[in-house]
């Protein structure tokens, strides 16, 4: 076949999408829509780390900082969110063996993210919005600097995203507990007892021990889901409030910087908000998804499930009370708060993560042999990546290291690059590689060896740009800082150079994945599907 055909029509016919389900669009469209955001988001990472080493001729600082201020929420809202959100409803249903709630809320929930994630990107591309840089106060509403059209605009698109966010939460917690229509009455409470962990906590206090109904992956999808709930209850609020301030100080001039809303007391919520994020879904998700897969892979149930169980409460709980490690530098923040919640609490996550951590590796270690395959080889990538990570975080949580760490490229690079690059998306690569052929009823992939450049070079790639911009924090590079004199040019080169790596292994994984299912096959996910069902997958007649 030549390479035009297979392009056209994917590898050995490629995807065939009128054979696809609704729930198998949905979180096909998902995904696509996601690995595309990470493209714009790695590329925007690009931008920077070349900025960072000489200013560029086409951007001035101004933009540099407002590309600054979206490339995290693409990332997070338009790629990770998306790529979870897809996978989950698909999963869901498919676990639990019964149909999705509602396929008009799933289907409004990646338009919502995608349009929300894409205007707000537009407040940065088209007006240079950047407030987030002024320390979250007065409020990221700075009207001197920006102009209220942007901070308008940016709203809107956080909106859009909190909607569809709001929509997906609903859609799963209602699959879990709904009797969907003809099937006996489900049992609703015990369904959603067991799904957010409370069963499994009453059973250390009982001698009969209620059973478990819904499998561990559904536990900890619901679990992480409560934090997405509860963040985007958060985002929504300081959204509101950020409107109402740039309303109030930009159309009608009224200064309200030091009315209304306590600063101290915003950034605590704030904070809150943003760790239910960082420390909370993310773990949990990303948990609960190494269980799945390890469970996959390996063939074999989960070594010491009910303790998986009692973790995955237990880290749902610690992403609740961690936040204050944001303000150890905060001179009014409250001693008992930084001590107890950002030292304490904080350790906690090594405890939970490391739990994790041995629990999949001792699953697949009792299933060996085991053949290294993507999914394997991507699974293992996001452990390590969070094992570097996680340390990394603990030990900036720590009141006299945050002091000289918390505002450097260490706790961006060190900590976040890595646990978001190397430990959440290779995790998310190996639920891809996995779904993949369940999505697309079987379609091989085109090519075995650029798998393997993908993972090589994202693997290095991302942890050596992290290692080399927390080597220029711990030598005092701040963030948020344009240094133009190259005072850091050794270390920001070598991130350049890690991040380029990056960027070639996500061409590549996007090619081989348009090369496999065909330019047809993939806009073929966004035409209604033919099928009449809201089952994941049609059962196979003898």
């Amino acid at each position: 076949m030549s390479f035009i055909k297979t392009l056209i029509e994917g590898n050995e016919g490629g995807l065939k999408h009128e054979t696809m389900t609704p729930m198998q669009k949905i979180a096909m469209r998902f995904v696509v829509i996601g690995i595309l955001y990470y493209g714009l988001a790695a590329l925007e990472g690009m931008i920077m780390r070349t900025y960072e080493i000489t200013p560029l001729p086409f951007i001035d600082a101004t933009h540099f900082f407002s590309i600054m201020t979206v490339h995290p929420m693409v990332g997070i809202f338009g790629s990770s969110y998306m790529i979870v959100f897809g996978a989950f409803l698909f999963l869901t249903p498919y676990l639990m063996k019964k149909p999705i709630y509602s396929l008009k809320l799933a289907n409004l929930s990646w338009i919502s993210i995608a349009v929300g994630t894409l205007t707000m990107w537009t407040a940065g591309f088209l007006f240079s919005y950047a407030p987030l840089y002024t320390l979250y106060w007065p409020l990221p509403a700075d009207t001197e600097q920006f102009k209220a059209i942007g901070g308008i605009v940016y709203i809107v698109g956080v909106v859009g995203i909190m909607i569809g966010t709001f929509a997906y939460t609903y859609n799963i917690f209602k699959t879990i507990v709904y009797t969907p229509k003809g099937w006996e009455k489900q049992p609703a409470v015990a369904l959603l007892k067991s799904a957010l962990g409370i069963t499994g906590l009453t059973n250390f206090f009982k001698k009969k021990q209620e059973a478990h109904l819904v499998p561990l992956p559904i536990a900890a999808i619901a679990r992480g889901t409560i934090d997405v709930g509860l963040n985007a209850v958060v985002i929504s609020t300081a959204g509101v409030l950020i409107l109402i301030y740039i309303v109030a100080n930009g159309l009608f001039g009224a200064d309200m910087s030091d009315t209304w809303v306590d600063a101290l007391l915003y950034k605590n919520i704030f904070w809150w908000g943003l760790d239910l994020v960082a420390d909370g879904l993310v773990l949990v998700f990303v948990a609960g998804t190494w269980y799945l897969l390890a469970m996959m892979i390996s063939g074999k149930e989960l070594y010491m499930q009910n303790i998986a169980r009692a973790a995955l409460f237990l880290e749902m709980v610690v992403s609740w009370t961690v936040w204050s490690h944001h303000l150890m530098s905060d001179q009014g923040q409250s001693n008992f708060l930084k001590v107890f919640s950002g030292e304490v609490v904080t350790a906690f996550e090594l405890v939970t993560q490391g739990l994790a951590v041995f629990i999949v590796l001792t699953t697949l270690y009792k299933a060996k042999p085991i053949k290294m395959t993507n999914e394997l080889k991507f699974l293992l990538g996001g452990i390590l990546g969070f094992m570097l990570a996680v340390p990394a975080g603990i030990i900036q949580a720590d009141l006299g290291m945050n002091r000289v760490l918390h505002n450097t490229q260490w706790i961006i690079g060190n900590h976040v690059h890595v646990a978001i690059l190397v430990g959440l998306t290779m995790t998310l690569y190996s639920a891809i590689y996995v779904l993949f052929p369940i999505l697309t009823n079987g379609v091989k992939l085109y090519s075995q060896k650029l798998a393997n450049a993908h993972f090589w070079l994202h693997l290095i790639g991302g942890i050596g740009m992290g290692a080399f911009m927390g080597m220029a924090g711990i030598d005092g590079m701040l963030r948020r800082t344009i240094y133009y004199n190259g005072e850091y040019n050794t270390y920001m080169i070598l991130a350049g150079i890690c991040g380029a790596m990056m960027l070639l292994a996500f061409a590549l994984f996007l090619f081989n994945i348009i090369m496999s299912v065909g330019v047809k096959g993939l806009l073929g996910i966004y035409k209604p599907s033919t099928i009449n069902t809201n089952e994941c997958l049609l059962e196979k007649k003898d």
